[in-house]
């Protein structure tokens, strides 16, 4: 399948939140490739910032892109709900928000350092490098230690 674009103002890499999309895929689509936006908000964003979901991100105008940019990094302006997001109840402050890019592997990684200071179980086994969700660990998750029976001579 071949896809074939007539207008010479279509953009093949579009620039979104400091990552590069790709412009023939669908508007929801490529959005998706920044970090903090899933299906879901990538397809509300398009709906709230009046954009069609089936067109290809290349055809946006720049005025559409800032729409859809806005509402991705202040959907509570634009009536998306508190459940939505992906950073609900900050430890910190207590606001809800929606962190992206790079705001994501920042308050990732400042929340296991909250857990290890609190000598949290979660926080210790992050830190061990063990499993932390409850897997057993008896016979999996061997990576990188040398494990095995020692021969008697």
């Amino acid at each position: 399948m071949t896809l074939v674009m007539g207008s010479e103002d279509f953009q093949h890499m579009l620039r979104i939140l400091n990552t590069n999309c790709d412009g023939k895929r669908k508007v929801p689509f490529a959005i998706r490739g920044v970090k903090g936006v899933g299906r879901r908000l990538a397809f509300v964003a398009c709906q709230r910032a009046g954009v069609d979901v089936n067109r290809r991100a290349g055809t946006l105008s720049n005025e559409e892109i800032e729409r859809v940019v806005q509402v991705i990094s202040k959907p509570e302006e634009f009536k998306v709900p508190n459940w939505f997001l992906n950073r609900k109840k900050d430890p910190k402050d207590g606001s809800s928000g929606q962190m992206l890019s790079n705001l994501v592997d920042n308050k990732l990684r400042e929340d296991l350092e909250r857990l290890k200071k609190m000598r949290n179980h979660r926080g210790l086994r992050h830190a061990w490098g063990l499993r932390v969700r409850g897997q057993h660990t008896k016979t999996t998750g061997r990576r990188g230690r040398t494990v095995g029976v020692s021969k008697k001579k």
